[in-house]
């Protein structure tokens, strides 16, 4: 058995799965809003579960990157209280488990590409669209994070112009210019605010889209061109076999095969090989993705 957890901003979901990755247990409790506390969250989570069962491997997945060289957590820009940490030292300083640690987009993907929906795939990329944004990267089952910790992130790059500008008029590049800036629930929230001064949630603007609203259509349509331009820098750089889309924004998506089309066209690829995937877990993926991450044949 292995314990996962998925160590998010507002809620700390976990899990105990068997062997055969059956859910034994599923629960969440409310993060606290301080790093010593969330320790001592953790440690109670893991001495409930272990119940008679000692010295269980965990795997703990959250926002962010951990440092390879310091082992400090970096770019945790939701759980601020996270930067700069070292979470797997400090809960071994409480309990004598095997720990595990890695970026919540990796750990999705892991799950998706282990036994979910991309499992019959080599390499597969995985993508959270959600508040923010972020990705995971994996092959033959195996997390590919890099020497920094930052294999994955695409969200980070900057969004790829539509028109190419003269370099006279090109104005200096800044974090609003990134992917994540165009393509998050947070991002999506704003730029519909500044286009049609209407303040509605990410769920408002998709439902109007499907209702046919002449302004949300085209915020949509305008988003829909943006991802399928984000896409092209992960098909052109590590040319996936799988792309499997998670995170609560990607359950408005039910255009994953005009998304295809787009991309293609935008690629000059008309026979696009790569598979556009939803997850068979859903929400679920992060927590059983950090789960596995104690089996022995992952590690």
């Amino acid at each position: 058995m292995q314990i996962g957890i998925d160590l998010g901003a507002t809620k700390i979901e976990y899990v105990l799965i068997d062997n055969d990755s059956k859910e034994l247990i599923r629960n969440r409790v409310r993060t606290p809003n301080n790093y010593n506390s969330t320790i001592s969250e953790i440690i109670s989570i893991v001495k409930n579960l272990e119940d008679k069962n000692k010295g269980l491997n965990i795997g703990i997945c959250h926002p962010g990157a951990t440092d390879k060289t310091t082992g400090l957590i970096k770019n945790a820009h939701n759980s601020q209280w996270l930067n700069g940490k070292n979470i797997v030292k400090d809960l071994k300083t409480k309990i004598n488990n095997n720990i595990y640690s890695e970026n919540d987009a990796n750990c999705f993907c892991l799950s998706e590409a282990y036994d979910g929906s991309a499992s019959h795939y080599e390499s597969v990329f995985g993508i959270i669209l959600g508040t923010g944004c972020g990705g995971g990267f994996v092959i033959n089952k195996k997390i590919i994070s890099g020497s920094n910790g930052l294999g994955g992130e695409w969200s980070l790059n900057q969004m790829p112009e539509k028109n190419i500008p003269n370099l006279k008029d090109k104005k200096i590049l800044s974090f609003s210019n990134r992917i994540e800036g165009f393509l998050s629930g947070k991002s999506i929230e704003n730029n519909f605010f500044l286009s049609f001064k209407k303040r509605l949630t990410t769920k408002e603007i998709f439902l109007n889209y499907r209702n046919k609203d002449k302004n949300a259509e085209n915020f949509v349509n305008d988003y829909k061109e943006k991802l399928a331009r984000s896409l092209i820098i992960i098909i052109t750089t590590i040319d996936p076999d799988a792309i499997v889309f998670g995170g609560g924004l990607s359950n408005e998506i039910d255009f994953l095969d005009e998304l295809k089309s787009i991309t293609s066209k935008l690629i000059n690829e008309p026979n696009l090989k790569t598979v556009f995937l939803k997850p068979l877990y859903g929400d679920a993926s992060g927590v059983r993705g950090a789960a596995l991450l104690g089996r022995e044949n992952l590690i």
